[in-house]
């Protein structure tokens, strides 16, 4: 009779779903911009931010299933420094309960951001040393960690749906082969002397929305696609394209829904169409990109599937080679750095001074190659998130895609924390200003490959052998 009742006890509970709530989901955005005259980030001279065309923010999205939680954090920055992430986990951990482990924490690489404090010899000569900066750096894993305190606080039953579209008519590899057998960077709108795109670009654009089990809120969509926010420039400061995205997607969900962008491997990719007369600079320039990206993700809301399971983490160190530079480029290097950058001044070739900054930091750390993070989060046996720490080739992260067992793979470059590019090995050879900047030896970008998709093997649990591609 006992065995009777207790199994006729365990059909109910499993009938009601009493032993397992199923998955939680909440998110929150806590606005990160700096003040007024802060330095601006992304170009090889000095700006102040004048005014703000729109708020920069640190968006959250939290998932629980099981007691276990994860959390992913997008910052309106042009990048994290490794110790901002390392602060912003432990106060998540202590305000949030969420281990610091699995937390995933990335940047858009918007150009209209404050200047990061550290990480560079560039960042320290563009402000990042001045009170101002010092300050935003002090407070920012502040914002960060309250953002997922309270997208943790909003947890709520929800529903997780995934799908991919496809976008081709926005990003280009800015990488070209010219007449001269050269590979040039950026060659200029309407140039006679290309040949052709020297890689791919990543059409993907990969939408995971999370909404209540009714399907009539909206909490969260994820929108990942690769293609450099530099679109605005200027002196005000900006999220660029992803802001437009994101009002957009409000103003079809409601407005509590959260849009979080997070950038993929683009950092051989941006909107520069060489075939097009017409200028690509400026706000219009990004209102124009948001809106059809934003059209992109609500073709996708019409296709998204449900997807389910426990969320699971894992993360490596991956030490990366640096690059050999000679007591002759050191002493260049020196000199160039003593230039002051104004504009009564006469300025050394921009790919020198690209090179005098790569020099002195590879310099600096003497001869200690970099360690740096690559994380997987995986949900169910269907959805997968990896985190790589700078400006990653489209190759590489094609790469982790197409190897990747996960139905849909999310790609978050500049995360937790950066080394700046990352160019696949084939890059190299041809130079050209992301390889000249890069403060890693060639092969380093198959490494961070090689983590991710071994991590990702190791997570996916659908069993069986893992799926064809």
């Amino acid at each position: 009779m006992k065995t009777l009742l207790a199994a006729l006890a365990c059909a109910i509970a499993t009938a009601s779903g009493a032993e397992s709530p199923g998955l939680r989901a909440g998110a929150a955005a806590v606005k990160i911009t700096p003040t007024k005259g802060a330095p601006l980030a992304g170009y090889y001279y000095n700006r102040e931010a004048e005014g703000v065309h729109d708020d920069l923010y640190a968006k959250a999205l939290v998932l629980e299933q099981d007691g276990t939680k994860v959390a992913f954090v997008v910052c309106d920055l042009i990048s994290l420094m490794r110790p901002t992430v390392e602060q912003a986990r432990k106060l998540i951990s202590e305000s949030a309960g969420v281990r610091s482990e699995n937390v995933m924490m990335s940047a858009t690489h918007s150009h209209t951001g404050p200047v990061q404090r550290g990480g560079s010899t560039r960042n320290a000569a563009q402000g990042g040393e001045d009170n101002i900066a010092v300050k935003y750096a002090e407070e920012l894993p502040r914002l960060i960690a309250e953002s997922v305190k309270l997208a943790e606080e909003r947890l709520t039953n929800a529903i997780v749906s995934a799908a991919i579209g496809y976008e081709d008519r926005l990003s280009f590899n800015r990488r070209y082969f010219m007449k001269d057998g050269t590979v040039a960077w950026n060659p200029g709108k309407l140039n006679t002397n290309v040949v052709r795109a020297a890689g791919p670009i990543d059409p993907d654009v990969t939408v995971l929305l999370v909404q209540t089990p009714d399907a009539k809120n909206a909490v969260a969509t994820y929108v990942n696609f690769a293609m450099h926010p530099d679109t605005v420039g200027g002196l005000h400061i900006s999220a660029d394209y992803p802001y437009t995205l994101s009002r957009l997607l409000g103003e079809y969900k409601g407005p509590e829904m959260v849009t979080i962008f997070a950038n993929g491997t683009c950092g051989n990719i941006n909107h520069v169409d060489v075939k097009w007369s017409d200028p690509q600079k400026g706000h219009h320039e990004a209102a124009r990109i948001g809106t059809i990206l934003a059209a992109d993700v609500l073709q996708a809301y019409k296709k998204v599937r449900p997807v389910s399971g426990s969320p699971r983490t894992r993360s490596e160190l991956v030490r990366l080679p640096l690059p050999i530079i000679s007591e002759a480029e050191v002493e260049e290097a020196r000199r160039i750095a003593r230039i002051p950058a104004d504009a009564k001044t006469p300025q050394p070739k921009f790919l020198d001074r690209v090179k005098a900054f790569k020099v002195l930091d590879v310099m600096a750390r003497e001869g200690k190659p970099h360690e740096v993070e690559v994380q997987v989060i995986a949900l169910g046996d269907e959805v997968a998130w990896v985190s790589l720490p700078g400006e990653i080739f489209v190759e590489l992260g094609l790469a982790i895609k197409k190897a990747s067992p996960f139905r849909y793979t999310f790609i978050a470059e500049l995360a937790n924390g950066s080394v700046g590019y990352i160019p696949n090995r084939e890059a190299y050879a041809q130079g050209a200003y992301e390889v000249v900047s890069s403060r890693c030896a060639e092969g380093s970008g198959e490494l961070l490959v090689q983590s991710a998709i071994h991590q990702l093997k190791e997570l996916y649990k659908k069993g069986g052998p893992v799926p064809e591609k």
